[in-house]
């Protein structure tokens, strides 16, 4: 991850989703960084401070009571993600 200028993180700092009729509110930390690559045989989230409680902050918006199954997140270079990054989908899935 650089230290320099990047795409993330969006232009506006909350992403609101409406599913089932219920809103979740997805916030960015101001000066969050987050990358992720793939090496291959796994994938690495490197991230700032801020980066990782914004990933915290979306994840315990995705387990919120009343989130249905399937709502998910897509984060890309261009929506969160530092340039260059692989893209990545944080999605609830409560079927087993």
């Amino acid at each position: 991850m650089s230290n320099e200028p990047s795409s993330a993180p969006p232009a506006t700092t909350h992403v609101s989703a409406v599913t089932d009729g219920v809103t979740r509110v997805f916030m960015w930390e101001d000066d969050a960084r987050i990358e992720v690559r793939n090496l291959g045989g796994e994938i690495v989230i490197q991230a700032n401070t801020a980066g990782l409680r914004t990933l915290s902050g979306h994840l315990l918006t995705l387990a919120q009571d009343g989130t249905p199954d399937g709502t998910h997140l897509h984060l890309e270079e261009s929506n969160g993600l530092e340039d260059g990054s692989t893209s990545l989908v944080l999605e609830r899935c409560d079927e087993e």
